[in-house]
Order: structure tokens, then C-alpha cells, then sequence
């Protein structure tokens, strides 16, 4: 379903409730001769039972979509500050490395910011950013070992050193972050839980001798766009709501 575009999947969601809707009707008709006061309000309750359990995992998968998207807002101001902290300490090594280092996490934080802009989706292109991203973090891994044999002085280097490490993790945390995502049998039960809800709302109306479309349309259609935007915060460079990198950006 990730490889869906979240608009098609509301899309195509609605029409499924609507056909369910109508098919609830249907059935409500054929047995609105057979049915009484007390089918209808045995119903009803049914109804709105059934409601309450889909608000419940409504607000619960809402909240799962919401947190992953904090969590990945957090990654990214996290790795910013890690990137600054190596890029101030490149000043304690000694010449010509310090302008080595300087150098490389410059081109670092570029190539971080490129990232952003590859979809998850493009496998081959985002395999080929990671190797060149090791590449270039070994690259300053490397320049601030070679400052330490060309200097051995665990305070300065060291605390290069260290800057270093806590950008490679950082680096890792929000890597690990952009691949959380709701598990999508959850998905697969709200759908369920939403064309069901569908026929049961047609069912109902069809019980009666007077319906009116009109209000249970609006509802599938509000539920189809709370829909969108739990989808759409669970898909990280390549929906409508996007992490902001405005702390990449200013420390380019």
C-alpha cells in the first residue's frame, strides 16, 4: 500500500464506503417489511456501537501517525545540532585538517539536504545516496584520526572525535526514524471497519420509510480525509505534510 499514492487510496476508499452505503440501503428495503420498532433501535444501537469503536481506531491510529511525525521533526533538529557541534569543533584540530574537516561536513550537510528531496519510494537512488553518505562520513572519520596521530592531544581531537561519533548516530536515529511507519494491517482494519460502517448506516436508512443521502455522504467523506491525513503524516518525502528542515537549512 506505501507504494500507493495516498490520494488514490482515499479515492478509492470512498467509493468503497458509498458502494457499501448503498448496498446497506438495498438490503434495508427488503427487509423494511419484515422489520419493527424494535429492529430499528436494536440497529441503531448496533450503529452506533460500531461508530464508537471507529472513532476509538480513528483516534488511536491518528495518534501513532502523529507521534512518528514528532519523532522524525525531533530527528532532524537532532541531527542539525550534531552537524554544528562537529562543524564548530573542526577549529580544534590542527592545520590543514581543520579546513579538511571544515570541508567535508560542508559537503555533508548538502548532501544530507539532497536527501530530503529522494523519495523513500526510489530504491535505487536512495541505495546509491547511502553508500555516498558512508563514504563521505568515513571520509571525516577519517580526517579527524589522521589529526590525532598528526597531534595527539585528547582534548582537542578527542572532542572532534566525539563530535563525529554523535553525528553518526544521529545520523542513524533518523535514519531508523523515516522507516517507522503505522503497521499496515492497522490500515487494512480501518477499511475494513469503514465500508462495514458504511452498509450499516445504508442499512439503517433503508429501514425507514424516508432517507436522506446527503448527510451520510458528508460523513464518508470527512472520514475519507481524516483518512488522507493519518496516510499521508505516515509517509515521509513523498506526501502533502512534510518535516520541515529549516534547521538543515540554516546551518548551510
Amino acid at each position: 500500500m506505501y507504494t500507493l499514492n495516498s490520494v488514490v487510496i482515499a479515492v478509492l476508499l470512498f467509493g468503497l464506503i458509498v458502494l457499501a452505503h448503498e448496498i446497506g440501503i438495498r438490503l434495508g428495503n427488503f427487509r423494511l417489511a419484515h422489520s419493527d420498532s424494535d429492529v430499528k433501535s436494536q440497529t441503531s444501537a448496533i450503529q452506533g456501537g460500531v461508530l464508537g469503536l471507529l472513532a476509538l481506531i480513528l483516534g488511536f491510529t491518528f495518534s501513532m501517525s502523529i507521534q512518528r511525525y514528532d519523532e522524525r521533526s525531533g530527528a532532524e533538529v537532532s541531527e542539525a545540532n550534531a552537524i554544528g557541534t562537529a562543524e564548530l569543533r573542526t577549529a580544534l584540530l590542527p592545520p590543514p585538517y581543520d579546513a579538511q574537516a571544515q570541508a567535508a561536513i560542508n559537503d555533508y550537510i548538502a548532501l544530507r539536504l539532497r536527501s530530503t528531496e529522494v523519495d523513500l519510494t526510489h530504491r535505487e537512488e536512495r541505495r546509491a545516496l547511502n553508500v555516498e553518505t558512508s563514504a563521505l562520513q568515513q571520509r571525516i572519520w577519517d580526517i579527524g584520526v589522521a589529526a590525532a596521530d598528526a597531534n595527539p592531544n585528547p582534548v582537542k581531537t578527542g572532542y572532534f572525535l566525539q563530535s563525529v561519533n554523535e553525528m553518526l548516530d544521529a545520523y542513524g536515529s533518523r535514519l531508523d526514524a523515516l522507516q517507522r511507519h503505522v503497521p499496515p494491517a492497522i490500515f487494512y482494519l480501518l477499511f475494513v471497519f469503514f465500508i462495514a460502517t458504511g452498509a450499516l448506516i445504508g442499512y439503517s436508512s433503508g429501514l425507514g420509510h424516508r432517507r436522506s443521502r446527503v448527510p451520510a455522504l458528508v460523513l464518508n467523506l470527512l472520514i475519507c480525509l481524516l483518512v488522507f491525513i493519518i496516510i499521508d503524516l505516515d509517509r515521509p518525502r513523498r506526501g502533502v505534510i512534510q518535516v520541515r528542515q529549516d534547521s538543515m537549512e540554516a546551518l548551510r
